[in-house]
């Protein structure tokens, strides 16, 4: 069998295979340490990135939501903010799913909300056209809120179907 250091860079599904059979045996002392560890870590950092850019989505469109909504349905009537809507239910379904997966983001959530919230202020302003300033300086939403399916911040939260 080919040396598991050389089959990580050859064929990393068997690679990765292998690994699974050594884990269930538990013999440890053939395992490729370092690129395991490697590829924990990244597992760990990928999930994280999802996190943060999922958040990032939903938070700006509850900005525009709360800021843009009222300004865009009085200038046109037929104005609804369905494609708004649709975007938050798929982020916060999909976090949903993501949080379900790896409970452990738990964790992280609130410190990943504040990290990710001057990114989504500025998604929100570039997207709506409104001055940064427009929005608060740090996240209005607290996790609850923002993974609630009921939750639309403002005055328009009645108008959801």
């Amino acid at each position: 069998m080919a040396d598991l250091s050389t089959l990580y860079d050859t064929d990393y599904s068997t690679w990765a295979k292998r690994h699974v059979e050594l884990l269930r045996a538990r013999r440890f002392a053939e395992m490729d340490i370092e690129h395991l560890l490697d590829e924990l870590s990244d597992m760990s950092k990928s999930e994280r990135r999802e996190l943060a850019s999922r958040l990032l989505i939903l938070i700006a469109h509850l900005l525009k939501w709360e800021y843009q909504y009222p300004i865009l349905s009085e200038r046109w009537r037929e104005f609804d903010g369905r494609s708004w809507r649709v975007t938050i239910t798929e982020q916060r379904k999909q976090l949903a799913v993501l949080l379900r997966q790896s409970p452990g983001l738990k964790s992280v959530l609130d410190e990943t909300i504040m990290a990710t919230y001057p990114d989504a202020v500025d998604l929100a302003s570039k997207e709506s056209r409104l001055p940064v300033e427009t929005f608060p300086p740090s996240c209005p939403y607290p996790a609850e809120q923002l993974l609630s399916d009921d939750f639309y911040p403002g005055s328009t939260a009645m108008i959801i179907d």
